[in-house]
């Protein structure tokens, strides 16, 4: 009896090792508070936090930020268009970002054939949408109340290949 609750006792406590392991305890422990007093988001802003996980050679990744709104849609190509700028915080030297100008939607003029109607997710364009990939940081971006913030990660390949000269 005492062999079987001793073998079930570890066989739980392995379990719990196992899964406290798998989770990233980090983005679910730390809040951005935590880390820098980043300012509160203004009246109609959303403040949006992207916690990275930790990669080998970070240098090879970056992130993209992919503002932008669902909206409804047809056959016709549609963007926003809007301002992202990098702001610093002060006394910490940490970076964090604020979209502004959104305006749009701006569409092809195409004739659509009924029924072509649809929600999608139509994304804001700009410059300086791309961030560099830092997973001891978060990533914090200011939007207006009714963007939503989508991000992509690229990566790039080690190897590097020569330009030919002309």
């Amino acid at each position: 009896m005492n062999k079987t609750l001793t073998m079930t006792f570890i066989a739980a406590i392995s379990c719990a090792t196992a899964a406290c392991a798998a989770t990233d305890v980090r983005s679910n422990a730390t809040k951005l508070s935590d880390v820098a007093p980043y300012p509160a988001a203004q009246k109609g802003q959303v403040r949006n936090v992207i916690w990275l996980p930790e990669k080998a050679d970070e240098d090879l990744f970056k992130v993209e930020l992919v503002p932008g709104k669902v909206m409804q849609t047809d056959c016709n190509t549609r963007s926003l268009m809007a301002t992202l700028t990098a702001e610093d915080l002060s006394g910490w030297g940490y970076t964090y970002y604020e979209l502004t100008d959104v305006k749009g939607p701006i569409a092809t003029m195409m004739a659509c054939p009924e029924g072509t109607e649809k929600e999608a997710f139509v994304a804001a364009q700009g410059d300086n949408y791309t961030v560099r990939y830092n997973s001891k940081l978060p990533i914090v971006v200011y939007t207006p109340a009714d963007i939503e913030l989508r991000y992509r990660i690229w990566s790039g390949s080690e190897k590097l290949q020569s330009a030919q000269q002309q």
